[in-house]
Order: C-alpha cells, then sequence, then structure tokens
C-alpha cells in the first residue's frame, strides 16, 4: 500500500494535524493507522468512563463519517512494528507494509510497569485505554479491597472511582506527598486531607517491594515489611512514550522522539507529536515531554501544517505544563512551574492557604513575568494563564493588582492586548 501522508495514531494530535493537513492539502492521499481497536477517544475521560459517568460507546472524538469526508483511510487495530524512515516504509504487525512520502508518529504513551517482584505473575489493571477503563468498571462492584500503586492524576482518579463504587481503597506512593509533579506538600495537604475523610488510605514515602498472588487478588509486601491484601491491584506508576518499533531506524531517541520546534524528527520525512514527543521545554533549552492535551494538539496542528507546506506554520514555543484535577467536588489546577524549577534572581513568590476551607493558591512570578499558578478551589482560567506564560506578557505594571486578583486582572489584560 503507498499513500502520501501517513499518520501513525489517532488521539488529540493525531486528529490535529490530521486537521491541518487537510485545511492545506485536500488532494493527496491520508491514511491513518491506530492500534487501538476503537474509534478516536481522549485518555482524559477514562476516568469518568470508570464511574460510569460517560457510555464507552459514547465518548468517541470522531466517527467514520469524518474520516469518509474528508477522503481519508482510517485503519483501527493496525499496530506498527517498524518504521524505515530512510526507504519511507512502515511495517505493520501483520506483516503489511506501507510506503509513505511523509510520517507523523503520534503513538501516545503506555503505562510503565515498576519492576517489583511477582508483579507479572499477579492480575491487575492498569488504566491507559478505554479497554482498560470497561475491564476496570466491570470489577468495581466486587471489589471490597483495592490496592492503587501510585499517587499520580491516574492514580488519584482511580483511588476516588474506587471509593465511591464501595470498595476499601489504599494508595501507596513513593514521594512524600501526592501529586507531587504538580503541587507543593501544602497543596497536595488539602488533597490528602480529603481523601482520609473520604475513607482512602494513603501510604506516602512508602513503596510495594512485592506481589504475590492470594486466591482472586493478591498481597503486597511494602518496603518497610508491611502487608496489604487487595481484591484488585491498579498500577498506575507513569508511563512511557510508545516507540518501540523505531529500533533501527536511525531516528533519534531520548526520553521520548526528538523533535525540534517544527515536530520534525531527525529523519527529514518523520514528525512526531503528543505524549511520544520530546520538544523544547518553555523555561530552559532542555527537551522534555510534556503530556498534556493542549500541548498534544498544538504539536500536531504545527506537525500538520509543516507535512502540509502552510506558510502559515510557526514554531513551537516550548512546553508549558498545565493540568486540572477535579476530586470528591473539589478543583486543583497547575500552570506551569514550581519554584524550585528556576533560578532563584528574579523570583517572587506569593502564597495563600487556608487548610479548613481547603483553598489554596500560589503565584510564582519571574522577572514580572508569569512563570507558575496553582489553585485548589481558587477561581482562575487556566487557559488564560497558560497564554500568559506563553506570550512572556509583562505583568509589572499590574503586579500588585494581579497577585490580589489573578483571574480578573488577565481578563482584563487579555482584552487589550490579545487580538
Amino acid at each position: 500500500m503507498q499513500t502520501h501522508y501517513l499518520i501513525v495514531g489517532a488521539s488529540h494530535a493525531a486528529l490535529s494535524a490530521l486537521h491541518a493537513i487537510r485545511m492545506a492539502d485536500s488532494e493527496k492521499d491520508v491514511t491513518v493507522v491506530t492500534r487501538d481497536q476503537n474509534l478516536p477517544y481522549s485518555p482524559t475521560v477514562l476516568p469518568y468512563v470508570v464511574s460510569g459517568r460517560s457510555a464507552p460507546e459514547r465518548v468517541h472524538l470522531r466517527d467514520e463519517n469524518y474520516f469518509s469526508e474528508l477522503k481519508v483511510n482510517f485503519r483501527r487495530g493496525a499496530a506498527v512494528q517498524n518504521v524505515n524512515a530512510s526507504g519511507n516504509t512502515v511495517r505493520l504487525a501483520d506483516g503489511e507494509e506501507i510506503a509513505f512520502a511523509k510520517l507523523l508518529l503520534a503513538t501516545g504513551a503506555a503505562p510503565a510497569l515498576p519492576a517489583i517482584p511477582g508483579l507479572t505473575d499477579v492480575r491487575f489493571h492498569v488504566l491507559r485505554t478505554l479497554a482498560d477503563a470497561v475491564a476496570l468498571r466491570n470489577v468495581l462492584p466486587k471489589t471490597q479491597r483495592a490496592l492503587v500503586l501510585g499517587g499520580g492524576l491516574i492514580g488519584m482518579h482511580a483511588a476516588e472511582n474506587l471509593s465511591k463504587g464501595g470498595a476499601e481503597v489504599t494508595v501507596v506512593e513513593m514521594q512524600p506527598h501526592v501529586l507531587s509533579g504538580y503541587f507543593d506538600a501544602d497543596a497536595s495537604g488539602i488533597i490528602e486531607k480529603v481523601f482520609a475523610a473520604k475513607g482512602v488510605k494513603l501510604i506516602m514515602g512508602n513503596r510495594v517491594a512485592a506481589v504475590a498472588a492470594a486466591g482472586e487478588g493478591c498481597h503486597a509486601t511494602l518496603a518497610d515489611g508491611s502487608r496489604i491484601d487487595a481484591d484488585l491491584l491498579l498500577v498506575a506508576a507513569g508511563v512511557s512514550p510508545v516507540m518501540d518499533f523505531l529500533a533501527g531506524s536511525g531516528i533519534e531517541t531520548d526520553r521520548g522522539i526528538l523533535v525540534d520546534d517544527w515536530m520534525r524528527t531527525s529523519a527529514g520525512n518523520v514528525w512526531a507529536a503528543g505524549d511520544v514527543a520530546q520538544a523544547r521545554g518553555f523555561f530552559d533549552s532542555g527537551k522534555i515531554i510534556n503530556g498534556i492535551l493542549p500541548d498534544a494538539v498544538g504539536q500536531g496542528r504545527i506537525a500538520g501544517m509543516a507535512m502540509a507546506g502552510d506558510a502559515g506554520a510557526k514554531p513551537y514555543k516550548g512546553g508549558v505544563p498545565l493540568n486540572t484535577y477535579a476530586f470528591f467536588g473539589q478543583h486543583a489546577v497547575s500552570v506551569g512551574v514550581q519554584e524550585g524549577a528556576l533560578d532563584a534572581a528574579g523570583l517572587e513568590v506569593q502564597k495563600q492557604l487556608d487548610a479548613e476551607r481547603a483553598q489554596y493558591l500560589k503565584i510564582v512570578l519571574k522577572e514580572g513575568r508569569l512563570a507558575g499558578i496553582f489553585g485548589i478551589n481558587s477561581a482562575f482560567d487556566p487557559g488564560i494563564m497558560w497564554e500568559l506564560i506563553l506570550r512572556r506578557t509583562d505583568l509589572s505594571d499590574v503586579k500588585q493588582a494581579f497577585l490580589d486578583s489573578p483571574q480578573k486582572t488577565a481578563r482584563v489584560l487579555m482584552s487589550k492586548t490579545w487580538r
């Protein structure tokens, strides 16, 4: 088979690239292949599938008609086995070979499995695909004791849903507090207090040293020697970019696929975007994996425009973290970086904490510009704050007003300067 544009993957980065390609080139052949058996969906919806709030058949981002209308050959259940960049071919797991002129790799990430003795011998769950979410939802009604490995976003979402389903839930996290990649100890302390009040047991600064089967469930031994018995084991210890198929391809990789500011890889005819891409960070020259939805969309758009030769394409500005997190009726937002990630020169930090009312707000300024803003039950628009950082907006003249009322001040700035 031969196609001009080949896109591997079918979530946000891939769909954004596809749209950008078709805006600039309505005629050349486009083929989209995905290893998933489902129509495109967002990983962000998976916790709601687990809870039953969203039906699996109603979470798709696009349907078959969308691809037909764009004259796109869309193929599900088609996993890539290897890439020959110099030969302009991709080989699928079933042996089929696809020749391409331009290739986008938007393969996303897969759960990272820690090297725990006994883990591969017990039944455990992960949460990265729609099939994972359905499997976890189906076992909820018969789960009495659940053990979650990892206190990141996936683990905490799962712990909440398991608790709401009536299970006795224990979360084990190696870091001293939950969600350490997004919040400091004070903010995490509010989240931990809410979970504890709902009956979720949080074990911080510890790890599972070994697991063993126990009937239909398992028992886990922690590093401190204590033991936890569970009917259900969920591994939520992070994710890793899916790029094993690049072995021998010559495409440069590090923790992800290395790309330039146009999302082009070391191979001139291959691009990468989304959770698999390692691109320039915003705050320094190092390359990072910024696995968030807005970046997946933005990177996909840049890649698609570059692939199609769109003159309106603009280079990538760099990765700025942005995460929103809802838990037990509360709301938390993390935009940008903590002060510890920045040089102390020109650094200003303001923090407001009311643990009793579960309210928290921290603003990090660097040389008069916003570098990070973090809130729990605080009213501000994360998208506007993200843009303030990306645009390097100078807040010097309105600094006090911004510190007093970041949302109101940011909206005024937006109305005056964003055209």
